[in-house]
């Protein structure tokens, strides 16, 4: 009898060796045997008018089109980003301002070596963007989810891609179009040193966020509503398309390595394929740059030779598990924060991944834990809320191991014109 293969995911899919072999030398440049320590912050925003609170969308008057056209004096007029004729990013050292697809305002921060410079590279953003915002009538609000609005009421913006998604991702689970439109989170990305120390940061990045997630949480709505949800971005992402999100398949076993993540990311079908850095379909003419890519895998889009860094990109970018692995490990369990609450997960972070103690507590903690055990402490959070015992230990435990006591979550709201609102 053959070993069986440490994922069991794609059984009847093949991979091209030569594009496994240039996502293994990926991730090994990314590795950064002198540690830095650094962080890479994203923050999503959710723009709602102000007297309605209802969401503000790309196209309309005085929208998020304007918005990004009033900051370009602020952005490196070489770096701006458009897609069909639209402004859709915009960029300088050290700062991005992109857009999710219904519009959320995503600020990606880095790279910092000290979680307590956050707050002062966000206030230069906040300082240029806000009285942008005044002029046009709306604000953005730290929440995981619209909190007037449903999906229904707003369009994508213009990226092919995300049109792509959004059909997709309507049709194979729940909640593609929430989440797409009406969803905003706060990532944060650290350091590998080498393989050994990436995968033991992404199992241990996939086992305590959740834990984090309850602890920070922030989605009091959902689709105009009181959200229903202990975990909504959880509930979302865990239905959405589970051939990319949730758990890596197969993290757990010791087996487990990069080889097996990049067998696991070339084996599933792309949802949209991106070629305008591929050579030879520029050449060639017989299909489009980028189109919808349903059932097709990159070894059946992608030529017969080592992908190039852009394509990597574009194939790494399709997949979204709890924690993802690029040429650094970004931990993506959280709703969107108010900047304080930001930090203050940053700090924490700092804290597990970085300080090697620390570190050496977790993953003693956790050795022996399944796949299986991560998924039923996930579905304890989702099923009990503040009842449930996350790896069998009660909540008082998990402030103290993770350095939480005295987090005042209720100190900073979601939305300041709005100050008593929290998720419960």
């Amino acid at each position: 009898m053959k070993t069986p293969r440490v994922n069991y995911a794609h059984l009847n899919a093949t991979v091209n060796p030569k594009h496994v072999d240039s996502l293994l030398r990926f991730f090994e440049q990314g590795s950064k045997p002198v540690r830095q320590d650094g962080f890479g912050v994203e923050i999503e925003h959710l723009p709602v008018r102000n007297g309605t609170d209802l969401a503000v969308n790309y196209y309309e008057p005085n929208g998020i089109e304007t918005l990004l056209n009033r900051l370009r004096p602020f952005y490196d007029a070489e770096k701006e980003h458009w897609e069909d004729g639209h402004l859709v990013g915009l960029e300088r050292d050290g700062i991005i301002i992109s857009l999710e697809p219904g519009g959320q305002v995503e600020c990606s921060i880095g790279v910092l070596h000290h979680a307590e410079d956050l707050t002062a590279s966000y206030a230069k953003f906040r300082g240029e963007m806000d009285p942008v915002l005044d002029e046009l009538g709306f604000r953005l609000v730290n929440y995981g989810y619209q909190p007037r609005s449903g999906y229904a009421d707003i369009p994508v913006n213009p990226k092919l891609r995300y049109a792509a998604m959004d059909d997709y991702l309507g049709r194979v689970g729940r909640f593609g179009p929430c989440m797409m439109r009406c969803s905003a989170s706060t990532q944060v990305s650290i350091d590998y040193g080498d393989e050994h120390d990436a995968i033991a940061k992404l199992r241990v990045g996939t086992a305590i966020g959740p834990i984090l997630a309850w602890l920070f949480r922030n989605t009091p709505y959902f689709e105009g509503g009181d959200n229903p949800y202990p975990l909504l971005r959880q509930e979302m992402w865990d239905h959405i398309d589970p051939q990319r999100t949730g758990i890596i398949p197969g993290l757990y076993d010791e087996r487990f390595g990069w080889r097996d993540y990049a067998v696991d990311v070339l084996s599933t079908p792309m949802m949209f394929a991106d070629l305008t850095h591929t050579p030879e379909a520029q050449r060639d003419g017989d299909r489009p740059l980028e189109f919808a890519a349903f059932r097709e895998n990159a070894g059946e889009i992608y030529p017969d030779r080592a992908l190039n860094d852009y394509e990597i990109a574009h194939v790494l970018s399709t997949h979204f598990n709890d924690v993802r692995l690029k040429n650094f490990i970004e931990l993506r369990h959280w709703d969107s924060l108010p900047i304080a609450l930001a930090e203050r997960l940053t700090q924490t972070v700092g804290s597990l991944f970085y300080d090697d103690a620390q570190f050496e507590r977790l993953t003693s903690f956790l050795d022996g834990v399944s796949e299986e055990d991560v998924a039923a402490m996930k579905q304890d959070l989702q099923s009990r809320g503040a009842d449930s015992t996350p790896f069998g230990r009660p909540w008082d435990f998990w402030h103290d191991f993770l350095g939480l006591h005295g987090l005042q979550r209720r100190a900073a709201p979601g939305d300041p014109h709005h100050p008593d609102v929290f998720q419960h």
